[in-house]
């Protein structure tokens, strides 16, 4: 691979002193070894040694394709056509739904994690495109990119680096795209029918790609290698900061060598990046405008990594800058940053005069534009509880809420991670806290903040019985009761309830003025509506007059009681004693007429019934039985708690990498590792 030639030799000049002409001569030679070894070592990093073969790379493409308005599905169907038009053994992933249908070669992978906003996280793109144990090198872009030949041939030749590698490229804006596939799908030809040769096509100053985040092209080898070291934060994909982000951190992580392609012509982009930034902030469907997405990305741009804290990277030993030559690719080491400055994202005066002051942070998000801000600026969703309801509630109007304080932040992620496997999108989150409340705005859940919530919710002894627990509780019905006053049915579902399948459809089939709930009786035989077996972490109303004078009647009575709310159900529902029991499953509050259900515990099993929680294969027995859902009470403590619900295997999200687990691989090695002792006061591992 050529390089740049090693700084010359200089020669002494000859002097009448024969001494000091040889003095002169060994002062030049040691001058030049030192030269010398310095273009050595800037040159040993990716010449050590270049693989043997022609063989041509497994190449695996990644990308994310966003509805309408975001995303045009014509320009990316072009796109992927692209892609699969290039030489070589190239495959596509498409991460997300995807409605098209482009051959065998394009793979969609719907397990990608997201926001309830629908839009994918990009940390959850890259961990899919780091699990391709099937590829030699791993593309992410755009997926209204097109990609040109020339990209196959350039990453054939660095694919033989015996190197970790990280490239980054700019697609150039096209704002007329003239040019189509011939009917072989392999050569791109005018409307004349002419075959392109893009860079003729083309004068290069026409090629100078604008400042976006979208048109950042990254490519790298051996998947599965690190590209940085720490934490990727939950980035919201298409919503900026991302690229540039991941970019800076691979470099400054120095795990990898980063080559700046952004001379080559590689890509294109067909149509002007502003107008798509115009595009990205208009409603999609049901949802208003969300800058606030950009927002959450500029706060974890600042809270992660080294990306707003760092000088810049001078003379790092790990950038290259990639020269196409007229029959090879040469690597220039490059002592400066003179990558697009948008992508490395540090501005030159942030440090100006010394360390900044408080805690105000100056970052380059794009060419002559810098923002302050504070990474500990409070981050929100914009919207109000009845509009969240309005965004996720299914056809009948039904919706799942959950409440959770940052004790149970992490039994609360496993819980929406399996709701999403589940295709449960109508669910709401109502946080006791403000920690609880930013970090799931960070994990995209569709959270509220409850004010009313108390204030000193204890992190390890908010279990069943204490005066915590006796607190929290009351929360629980008087939000329900707000939501259905807003004309919406609620199942209360505790986070420690694992799903096996969704309920709200027989819940809902129940009818009208019929209040469902679990039975927390362990007896195997006799009645299960006995007195104060009513659980009220997991019930569904109907929001309807007689169940929402209930519910009125059940809170009253829980705010003037000493003890948690699930008393209170029982008494107001079934009566002192159980005198409104009808048969072994059922009551009848008199002044309403509501027919309260006892839930099958086959279907519905509480933590205590058959033992299924210290069964070897609870899911299988649970299977067999036909449950809907399993909940992991009569269990005091919470240490207790969530290493009986991990060990078995129930647990669906990874408290260090902050992702969703996505099969069995996952979860198994999870549960042998036994992670329940790892927690600390933050309730994360």
């Amino acid at each position: 691979m050529p390089l740049l030639p090693s700084p010359s030799r200089r020669g002494g000049s000859h002097r009448p002193s024969r001494l000091r002409g040889h003095l002169l001569l060994l002062l030049a030679l040691i001058v030049a070894a030192a030269l010398l070894c310095s273009g050595r070592r800037h040159e040993e990093a990716v010449s050590r040694q270049i693989l043997p073969g022609d063989a041509t790379p497994r190449i695996t493409i990644f990308s994310a394709p966003l509805p309408p308005p975001e995303g045009s599905p014509a320009r990316q169907e072009l796109a992927v056509r692209s892609w699969l038009a290039l030489p070589g053994n190239v495959s596509v992933v498409l991460l997300g739904a995807s409605p098209a249908r482009l051959g065998r070669r394009v793979t969609v992978e719907p397990a990608v994690d997201s926001a309830f906003t629908g839009t994918p996280f990009f940390h959850s793109m890259v961990a899919r495109a780091q699990a391709a144990a099937d590829s030699d090198i791993c593309v992410l872009v755009d997926a209204e990119t097109v990609l040109l030949p020339e990209f196959v041939d350039a990453l054939t030749h660095f694919s033989k680096l015996d190197r970790d590698w990280f490239l980054v490229a700019m697609s150039r804006n096209v704002t007329n795209f003239r040019y189509q596939l011939d009917d072989s799908g392999s050569h791109w030809v005018t409307e004349d029918g002419k075959q392109v040769s893009f860079t003729k096509e083309f004068a290069a100053e026409k090629w100078a790609a604008e400042s976006s985040d979208k048109g950042i092209i990254m490519v790298w080898n051996n998947p599965g290698s690190p590209l940085q070291a720490g934490v990727m934060p939950s980035f919201l994909y298409g919503k900026g900061m991302h690229n540039s982000w991941l970019t800076h951190e691979v470099l400054s992580s120095e795990m990898r060598l980063v080559f700046d392609a952004s001379s080559l012509v590689l890509g294109l982009y067909p149509e002007s990046f502003s107008l798509m930034d115009d595009m990205s902030s208009r409603t999609n469907g049901r949802l208003p405008a969300r800058p606030w997405e950009n927002s959450v990305n500029r706060h974890l741009a600042a809270l992660y990594g080294s990306y707003c804290y760092q000088l810049r990277l001078m003379n790092s030993a790990m950038l290259y800058k990639v020269v196409k030559q007229p029959e090879d690719y040469m690597l220039r080491k490059v002592d400066d940053l003179t990558l697009s400055n948008f992508v490395i994202g540090i501005d030159e005066n942030v440090h100006e005069g010394g360390p900044l002051s408080g805690k105000e942070n100056i970052c380059l998000f794009g060419h002559d534009h810098s923002y302050t801000f504070e990474a500990s600026a409070p981050v929100d969703l914009p919207y109000s509880l009845s509009t969240l309801l309005e965004l996720v509630a299914d056809e009948n109007r039904s919706v799942v809420l959950g409440i959770a304080g940052a004790s149970y932040r992490d039994m609360l992620m496993s819980w929406a991670c399996r709701l999403r496997h589940l295709g449960v999108t109508n669910f709401v989150v109502c946080s006791l806290d403000h920690e609880t409340y930013e970090f799931s705005v960070l994990q995209g859940l569709p959270v509220f903040r409850d004010q009313l919530s108390p204030k000193n919710v204890s992190f390890d002894d908010c279990h069943f019985g204490t005066k915590c627990f006796q607190q929290v509780t009351k929360v629980k019905s008087r939000i329900v009761l707000e939501i259905l006053r807003l004309g919406y049915n609620v199942l209360l579902s505790d986070v420690d309830v694992y799903w096996f399948r969704n309920p709200v459809p027989f819940l809902y089939s129940l009818g009208p003025a019929t209040f469902g709930a679990q039975s927390d009786e362990y007896n195997e035989t006799g009645p299960i509506n006995l007195p104060r077996r009513l659980n009220s972490g997991f019930y569904f109303a109907r929001s309807d007059n007689i169940t929402i004078t209930a519910m009125e009647m059940v809170v009253t009575h829980a705010t003037n009681s000493g003890l948690s709310e699930q008393p209170s159900f029982y008494d107001v529902l079934c009566g002192k004693d159980g005198a409104n029991r009808i048969g072994d499953d059922k009551c009848l509050e008199p002044n309403t007429g509501l027919a309260i259900v006892f839930l099958n515990r086959d279907l519905f099993p509480n933590g205590a019934y058959k033992g299924l929680w210290e069964k070897h294969d609870v899911q299988s027995v649970c299977k067999e039985l036909g449950c809907f859902i399993l909940h992991n009470n009569w269990i005091n403590g919470r240490k207790k708690k969530l290493h009986r619900q991990m060990s078995s295997g129930l647990w669906d999200y990874d408290p260090s990498s902050r992702l969703c687990l996505q099969d069995c691989n996952d979860k198994s090695s999870l549960r042998k590792m036994g992670q329940f002792h790892l927690f600390d006061d933050t309730g994360s591992l």
